[in-house]
Order: structure tokens, then sequence, then C-alpha cells
């Protein structure tokens, strides 16, 4: 705590220092209308730097912070006007000063201005000026990104703007690895950025900018200094532990962008616990390809139907060693065609250690009905591709063709061996359980689609994409104990020795053709005609292996499956657009005819049913950057052919489950509202979001529960699940070097299911809230300052996180740079029968002559207080769980790095 107070001190201490005057003021027309979003900048005419700058309010003011007795030329620039400059010379006190613009001016007449203002807003796309954000210890895009009021980067390294994840990243114009943001913020180096813009309500087919909504989609485009253009950059890097010489790391990286092609390639191998992609990342990579059916009110996505392998989301693992190699390029053949594409290698080995404690619940209780204790080693090892190409021919401005394919190859191995107790009725057993899980899938996605603009009133869109998904995962585990009763399964076994096999085939073909009629320049209707169809087989079979190594082949149609279900939506869609004044409203409907058989068992079962279904979008531009957007709609949610199977699944060694071949689709029934504004005067950024859905005839699970054993199957229930979510953010620039923010996440869920035949509801609410105070000069420390408070409450059970850090980063003496970071965790139930104390701290000092120089020398430790482990909870609707996982120890690693 006193080194908290501390540091809360040299901070008010150091804006107690940097107090200026204020000059401020009104930009107006010469028919004193105030003119907002006005640039004001002031040059100081002894050093020629800037050293304040503005951007009007909507009532046109501007406020400067001004150095005492120093002498300034004021520009000013706004679209339409006049650039105006004005003499000022400063003294001890505050000034006032209305300024007048001129008419007359062109629309490039303040490009010179804006170029050197930090932020400038034009249409729906903001731009930062990178220089006027670094203070000169960043060394990537993230760094940058950290530092740029109204952008942050989530506990998974995505980009968030206005509460948006960033869909897309591009580098000059040109994609970056299409599909993740995640690669260019860490790699991209910093000194190569010159803007950083966001894209709002970005659409990447100019031909549908004008007719589709797209209020949800943020892109960044980085743009490059001059001097990285029709040249190779980048930097090699390679380090060496100190004091663990087995550790190491090698990361070449180089760039090069020129108007007709670019090439990316970025390389990392090391044992440090870098992790340039996770699998999580890899799963969820979508190589930009988009849910084009999100509009038509259906939902059928294709399940995982992989083994649970745990998935690092971060670098908190026992040990971790990595080979990571990606290639990305852009080549312009020609005026009217682009080839796009990436290829990406990971080979990663990791061994985690956690202790879990789950505590299954009685049904509408939070008494504890049995309890399972688990300490486990597990060894993973990862082998993951993903390839891209992509084309686009747009030989006019009318017409636009593209084709996209994307391949994903894995192949997983994860074995662990775990020591089990088993609390029920206060009788406790214990033993040891060998597990192993592996798995081979693959994937192709390809996408062809054709736009073409008629003439001005007739648009067409024509969309078709192809999924092929082959998975074959594999599960056995090794128990004392027998965990089921199977039929046919052979007892007197010394060990429990079961294993299943799966096989899953999936074919999903999504065609859509949509028209748009421009009924006005301010409406348009617009026509959907779309067909879903999918194809999938599911095959498994569950076996034993006895004491002499030989093979009980359990093959009765309760522990096999041979299924084939083929699900088909054809529907029409109507919708009108219309804007009217600050508001526009998208109401609209679809119609559905439905087809689904699956066939097992010797025999088919059919539905075919039809459903209109409703959406309605409204938005109200209150000003050039303030929003408030409603979206409101109806969904059906269907599963796919993995709770269909009514043979039984074998998931973990103490979970069996079994589809059932009846069930029907779920509605979902949505409403979002959201909030933003983005205040220029004082570099204000407020984003608010409401959410609330219930589903109908959802489908749920009824489980029975043998001790710690859970067998399972799926329903449709009569009543109805909830959840509701908000999300505010407010974060403001002042004084030029300073940035705060406090934001605040919260979630609710309600959940119905059925439990040892007895019906259960239970709740869910979790909190999220995070206050943050931070500096940014050029030519002193700069500190960040913040508290995080996480509260879970599972039906009952309460968990928190007490979360305080601080970072400080200094650029000192024209060379050196020193960056650290200090977190600490207080993690405790609300009986504190749990109650955990840890923290983490990182430390660097990196060395480079001068700015230009080619060579840097980097000491840098992590985890300097040597921490052994990591606390986290979560909840399922029968159960809470809480783990402790082990983290790698203390790394301190010298690294030499060379600048191209």
């Amino acid at each position: 705590m006193k080194k908290i107070l501390l540091i809360v001190g040299l901070l008010l201490v150091s804006v107690s220092y940097a107090q200026n005057i204020r000059f401020e003021g009104v930009v107006m027309d010469t028919g004193k209308s105030p003119l907002e979003m006005a640039n004001v900048m002031a040059v100081n005419q002894t050093t020629k730097a800037m050293d304040s700058y503005a951007i009007t309010s909507d009532k046109g003011k501007f406020v400067l912070n001004l150095k005492a007795n120093t002498s300034y030329v004021i520009k000013l620039s706004y679209i339409g006007m006049q650039n105006k400059e004005i003499t000022v010379a400063t003294q001890s006190g505050n000034m006032v000063q209305n300024i007048t613009m001129e008419s007359g001016g062109i629309e490039l007449a303040g490009v010179e201005i804006v170029r050197e203002m930090p932020v400038s807003i034009k249409g729906d796309t903001i731009v930062y000026n990178a220089d006027s954000f670094k203070s000169g210890t960043e060394r990537k895009l993230e760094d940058v990104l950290k530092k740029l009021p109204g952008v942050e980067i989530n506990s998974d390294g995505e980009v968030e703007v206005e509460g948006k994840k960033v869909s897309k990243l591009m580098v000059d114009g040109k994609d970056f690895f299409k599909g993740d943001s995640k690669l260019g913020v860490k790699n991209i180096p910093a000194d190569a950025i010159d803007k950083v813009q966001f894209l709002r309500n970005y659409n990447e087919n100019s031909i549908l900018k004008g007719v589709e909504n797209n209020q949800d989609n943020v892109a960044m485009n980085i743009k490059l200094k001059s001097g990285k253009k029709n040249f190779w950059f980048g930097d090699i890097s390679a380090a060496g532990g100190l004091n663990d010489t087995k550790r190491y790391l090698a990361n070449p990286k180089l760039f090069y962008y020129s108007p007709d092609y670019s090439v990316n390639l970025i390389t990392n191998f090391n044992n440090i616990g870098e992790l340039p992609l996770t699998a999580q990342d890899y799963f969820k990579f979508t190589g930009g390809f988009k849910d084009m059916m999100s509009k038509g009110g259906s939902s059928f996505n294709v399940s995982s139907n992989d083994l649970g392998i745990s998935l690092l989301k971060n670098n908190r693992a026992k040990e971790i060693e990595t080979q990571f190699g990606a290639a990305n390029f852009s080549y312009n053949v020609n005026k009217s065609l682009t080839l796009s594409g990436f290829g990406i290698l990971l080979d990663s080995k990791t061994d985690l250690e956690t202790k879990t404690s789950t505590k299954i619940l009685n049904p509408n209780s939070n008494q504890v009905a049995s309890v399972e204790n688990r300490q486990e080693v597990t060894n993973q090892k990862n082998n993951l591709g993903l390839f891209k190409l992509a084309s686009i021919y747009k030989p006019t401005s009318t017409f636009q063709l593209n084709y996209d394919i994307l391949t994903k190859l894995s192949k997983q191995d994860e074995n662990s061996n775990l020591v089990r107790q088993a609390i029920v009725n206060n009788l406790s057993n214990t033993e040891t359980i060998l597990t192993g899980k592996n798995q081979d899938p693959i994937s192709i996605n390809q996408n062809i689609s054709a736009y073409l603009t008629k003439n001005e009133k007739n648009v067409f869109a024509l969309e078709v994409q192809h999924l092929y998904q082959n998975e074959n995962p594999f599960y056995n585990a090794n128990l004392q104990t027998q965990p089921f009763n199977l039929t046919g399964y052979l007892t007197g076994q010394n060990r429990n020795d079961l294993s299943q096999s799966r096989f899953v085939k999936t074919n999903k073909l999504d065609t859509k053709l949509d028209y748009y009629y421009m009924l006005t320049p301010k409406s348009n209707i617009n026509i959907t005609l779309g067909n879903t169809f999918s194809n999938q087989d599911f095959n498994s079979a569950i076996f034993q292996i006895l004491d002499g190594g030989g093979v009980n082949n359990l093959a009765s149609t309760q522990n096999t499956n041979a299924v084939n279900y083929k699900f088909n939506d054809a529907f029409l869609g109507l919708h009108y657009k219309m804007l009217s004044g600050k508001f526009t409203f998208t109401p609209g409907f679809s119609l559905h005819a439905y087809d689904m058989t699956n066939s097992q068992l010797g025999t088919s079962y059919n539905q075919n049913f039809f459903r209109i279904l409703p959406d309605f979008l409204a938005i109200y531009q209150i000003k050039k950057a303030e929003t408030l957007t409603y979206n409101f709609g109806y969904t059906n949610n269907f599963t796919d052919i993995s709770k269909l199977a009514e043979g039984f699944v074998f998931n973990n060694y103490n979970s069996l489950s079994k589809g059932n071949r009846s069930l029907e689709n779920a509605i979902q029934q949505t409403h979002s509202l959201r909030y933003f504004k983005y205040n220029m005067f004082n570099l204000e950024n407020i984003s608010a979001n409401l959410s609330y859905s219930k589903t109908m005839n959802g489908v749920k699970t009824q489980s029975v529960f043998t001790g710690v054993n859970q067998s399972s199957s799926p329903y449709n229930s009569n009543f109805a699940d909830e959840s509701a979510s908000a999300f505010a953010m407010y974060g403001r620039s002042f004084l030029k070097n300073y940035k705060a923010s406090m934001n605040t996440r919260v979630s609710w869920s309600k959940f119905n299911n059925i439990q040892n035949g007895t019906f259960t509801s239970v709740e869910s609410f979790t909190q999220t809230h995070t206050v943050s105070a931070s500096t940014n000069y050029k030519n002193a420390p700069n500190l960040e300052l913040g508290y995080s408070l996480t509260v879970n409450n599972y039906n009952q059970s309460k968990f928190y996180t007490d979360k305080p850090f601080v970072k400080l980063d200094y650029y000192f003496l024209k060379s050196f740079s020193f960056v650290s970071e200090y977190e600490f965790y207080h993690y405790y139930n609300g009986d504190k029968t749990v109650n955990n104390e840890y923290d983490f701290l990182s430390a660097s000092l990196i060395y480079q002559k001068t700015k230009e120089s080619k060579l840097e020398y980097k000491i840098a430790a992590t985890n300097l207080l040597n921490t052994t482990s990591l606390n986290d909870d979560s909840f399922s609707q029968f159960s809470t769980r809480t783990s402790q996982y082990t983290v790698q120890p203390r790394y301190i690693i010298f690294s030499l790095k060379y600048n191209l």
C-alpha cells in the first residue's frame, strides 16, 4: 500500500509541475455560427514544436494549454474554410480570444495541419498520429495502441474500439494476415508507424458501402512512414538465458511494402513462454470469412467435435516451447486483379500442472452433493497449419468478383496423469487416472462472391460459401474404478481401460442472392433469396482394453453411432432501409422453409415447417461522433449432428452422454442498445452497450450424477433461459499528457435443466470493474496506475479477485528504455475457504545508442518474484470449479536485436 501511495504522490506532483496557462475561445464563421471539429494547433515560435492542439466542440469551443511568456503561431483549419494563422504571445495569466474563419477553402486545404494533429476525424475514420503518443519506449504496435485514447487491448490480445473488436488489420491498405489482428499487434515495429486509422462502419466492398448496415464493423489501417516504403524493414532478435542457460529465443521479422505488392515474414522460436499464436487463436482464426447468413434469422453452426484439449490463451503454463513461422503477401497483378494470401505453421509443446476442486451441487441449492479434487500433470503437443489464398477482380467500379480458400490442418496430442479424490456422502476414494487424447482435424472453407451495380437504382450481390470438415477425435481413459455400466462391459479387470473413436464429416453449402433497389437517395429495399444445406455423418465406437491386451468391442447399439443428418433452410428476406434526418431505420423479416432428416438405428426421422422471423435496426446519429443504436431480432437456433446421435459418447473419464434424435430448434429473441460518443474537444470517449436475450424451447441438459460421474442427454425445455449483459467505458485525455479510463462489464444468466430427475434453475452473475490513470511524457518517466475487481457469483457461490497494477516506462539519456509491470492478485471466495495472494513483476532495460542505430541490447526478466501458481474459477450449470495452475519460473534473458 505504501508503494501505491508513493506512486499516487508522484502522479500528483507531476500534474502540479505541468500546470500551464489556458488559451481558449470559440471558432466561428463570418455569420457567427460555431464550427464543430475545427483543428487548432499551437506552434512554439522558438522551438518550432507543437506544444498543444485542440479540436473544437459542438459549440466551437477550444482550449489550449500553453507555456507562459512564450510566442506562438496558432494554426486553424476546417474543411470548406480558408486556413488561418494568428500570432499569440502568452503572459502569466489565462487568455480568451474568439477566432473567425472565412469560407473559400477546398477540402484538402487543411491537410498539412491535420497531418500534424495528434487526433483527427474525417467521416467514419479516426486518425491518430503515432509520434504524438510515443514516449520512446515503444517497440511494437501493441505498445503504441495502449497509449491511444479510446483504444483498448483485451486479455486475448485483440484490439477494441468503442467496445467493438477490430475485425480486420491492414498495412498501407493491404491485408495483414486477414482474420486476425493479434499477429500485427505483436509484431509490427513501432518505429515504422506513421498513422493509426480506425475505420468505423467498415465494408470491404465499396459497392455495398451505402446499402448495407455495417455499424458493428471496425477495421484498422496502419500507415507506414515514408522511409519504410519500397524497402525491406524489420529486425532479427536472438536471446539466451542468464539464470537458466537452456532458455533461448530467435525472432526474425521482415516486411516489404510498395504500391504493387507487400510481403511479411514472421518467425519465432523460443522456450521462454512467448506465444505468437496460441491454439485458442488458431481455432478462432476466421481468415476473413464472415457469417454471411447472420442476416437471415437462422443459426446453424457446425460445432467442433474436439476432445476438450486445454487451449492456452496466454503464457501461464509450467513449460512452453514454441516454433512458429508465418508469411503473408499481397500482389496487385494489374489495376483490376489483386492476389493475397498467407501461410502459418505452429509447433508447440506445453506442460501443465493444475490442482482443481469441482463441487457438484444439489438441485436448486448451493449445498454440495459431491466433490472431486484433482491434481493433474498434462503434456501437450500441437502441430497447427493455416493456409489462405484470396483474389479480388474489379475491372470497373461497378463490378467485383472475389474468391477465397482457407485450409486448416492440425495434429494434437495430450496425455495426462492425474490423482483424483472423490468425496461422496463424506466417504473419500482416491485413485490414479491416465488419459490420452489425439485428433487430426481438417477443414477447407471456400467462398466466391460477385457484386454488380447495374445502375444507380439496382445493386446485386451473390455469395456462395462451402465448408468441408473432417474430424477424428480419439479418447482413452485408464481408471482403477469402473465409471459407467456399459452394455457388454467385462468386469473383474485390474484396470478399467476404455477408449472411443469418433469420425465426423461435414459438408455445408450456403448460398445467398441480395438485390437492392434504391427508392430514393435515402431509402432502399433489400430482397434476399438464400439457402443453407448441410450433410453430416457421425460414426463412433467404444471398446475396452483387457488385462491381457485383448480388445472387447462394445458393439451394442447403445454404445455405437452411425448417423447421417441432412439440414436444409430455404428463405426469402425483405428489408427496407430509410434515412430520416438523424435517424436510420431498417425493419424487415425473413420467411423460412426448414427440412431436416436424421437417419440412424435403421430408421429416419424427419421434421419440416415454415417460420417468419422479424428483425429491426434503428440508428440515431445524435452528432457527428455520437450515436445510439438499437437492434432487435428473432433467431432459430439449430443443433448439428453431435446432439442427435443416440449412442453413447465417452466425453471424459467421468462424463458419458448421448443425443436425442427428436430435438427441435430453439427460438431466441435478442435486444441490444449501444451508445457511443467521441468528443474531440477533450478527447473524451464514452461507449456503452446493453443486451438481453431470451431463449424458448432451448436445447438443455438432463443429467444423472452417480457420485462425481455424470450421464447426460439433451432435451427441449419448456422453460426459457435468459441472459443480460452491460458494458460501459469512459476514457479521457487531459492536460495533453494524462489519460484516465474506467470500464465495467456485468452479465447475468438464468439456466434451466434437469438434474437427477429434478427440475433445476440456476443463476450466475459476473462483474468486472477497472479504473486506471496514466501519463504520457516524452522526457520524463511515465506511470500507469490501476485497479480491477472481478466478482463471480455462481448460484450463490462467490469468488473475488482484487487486482491493483502499475506500469512504469521511461526513455532516458536518449538511449535507454526501461519498462516494468507489476500485478498483485488477491483471490478468495465468500467464506474465505479459498484465500490466495500472488503477484507478478517483470522488467526490461534496452540500450540503443541513437534512434538510427542498428543494434539494440536488452536485458529482461519475467516473473521476477518467482511466483509459482495462480488461480481461476468457472461455473457449469451443475457445479462450480476452482483451479490453481503452475506458471513458469523467473527467467532473466539477454537479447541482441539488429534493425534492418
